[in-house]
């Protein structure tokens, strides 16, 4: 078992911030076994690993399936993929993992000795994240005002802001954020302490406060001389409307705190979840898929209707035609299988439907 974070660098034509650029960061690992069996359950095994990180660390719902024959890794025997989908309804590959069969180990020579002592060729996965993530995160939570983190991975969770417009109480403002903060890193949330920033920097006109929600930290804390009088501070959730704000006794903000970031976690999935099954639609006719995909407003080309579940019979020359017509791919042949049925290009038999959509 081999894991690595490195930097690889490839020629791209066409580079994308975060999606596709010339050199990116990622997380790649190999496993070599000795049986077919072992490395087609540990391909399976980092599959469930990455889907379960979008899942509950990222909020974004994702499609796990198999990639189709031509969308597979060269030399691969498999591609497992998780499909998310995006704001502009567009799909993005955010994590594979490869059941690679003997094919890599025999070209790099990888042998064992059997338990009859016999040389034998291993059987080898290899399963990678990159930084294309980011850009996923930032596309499917992201709004006008910048991006929103889900509290899981945010670096900052809370930022707390002191309201300082007389020099006389700013010394007495910042105690009481200082205390504050240690009060808040005491309590736990998903198993860690809390991850509290204090503001120090004398901006005016709500510079501070653009900053970090343009950043995306899940929970703004404001407090001045005003919330010091009442004991208590104006708490503002990155998943809400930017100018909401509810006012909350100091003590109670402290024990709630671990339960709005887990708050604000699950309604970021669900709100992402809800904006798929949305864009997501059952189509059982050649007409209604090209339709789908058919973009209806001239202003926005680039939006579509998103994610299409329909039969295919498996042929390659369907596959290229799609997307050589409407820039469609297969984006995966779903783990969990629908009803056998007929293809919607040929009328041939079907074993199951596949996840159909434009992607970056």
């Amino acid at each position: 078992l081999l894991n690595q974070w490195c930097n690889v660098v490839r020629w791209e034509m066409r580079p994308r911030l975060f999606l596709r650029t010339t050199e990116f960061l990622w997380q790649e690992g190999h496993t070599v076994h000795e049986t077919e069996a072992e490395a087609r359950e540990e391909t399976q095994r980092m599959l469930g690993v990455y889907e379960t990180f979008a899942r509950d660390h990222c909020a974004i719902p994702v499609f796990a399936g198999e990639k189709s024959e031509s969308e597979k890794f060269p030399g691969a025997v498999q591609t497992m993929t998780i499909e998310a989908m995006v704001q502009d309804r567009k799909a993005i590959q955010a994590g594979t993992s490869h059941f690679l069969g003997q094919n890599f180990a025999r070209a790099s020579g990888i042998q064992f000795q059997s338990r009859e002592g016999k040389q034998e060729f291993g059987w080898t996965t290899s399963w990678g994240m990159t930084t294309r993530m980011v850009g996923t995160v930032v596309m499917a939570h992201g709004d006008d005002d910048g991006i929103i983190l889900p509290p899981r991975i945010a670096p900052t969770q809370i930022v707390i802001l002191p309201i300082t417009p007389k020099e006389e109480t700013r010394g007495q403002v910042l105690d009481a954020c200082e205390k504050l903060a240690v009060q808040l890193r005491a309590n736990k949330y998903a198993d860690f302490g809390l991850e509290v920033e204090i503001d120090r920097r004398q901006f005016g006109g709500g510079v501070r406060n653009w900053e970090w929600i343009k950043k995306g930290v899940p929970i703004r804390v404001e407090l001045g001389p005003r919330d010091l009088e009442k004991n208590s501070v104006a708490v503002s959730r990155r998943d809400q409307p930017v100018k909401e704000k509810q006012f909350m006794a100091t003590g109670e903000f402290v024990s709630r705190a671990p339960e709005i970031l887990a708050s604000i976690q699950q309604n970021l999935y669900q709100r992402a979840l809800k904006f798929r099954d949305a864009n997501t639609r059952t189509i059982d006719n050649k007409e209604e898929f090209y339709d789908f995909f058919t973009p209806k407003n001239p202003a926005k080309p680039e939006i579509h209707g998103g994610f299409a579940l329909a039969h295919w019979n498996g042929s390659r020359e369907i596959e290229e035609k799609i997307k050589s017509e409407l820039k469609v791919t297969i984006r995966c042949i779903p783990l969990s299988g629908s009803e056998p049925g007929r293809c919607i290009f040929t009328g041939q038999a079907s074993e199951k439907r596949v996840v159909w959509a434009k992607a970056y």
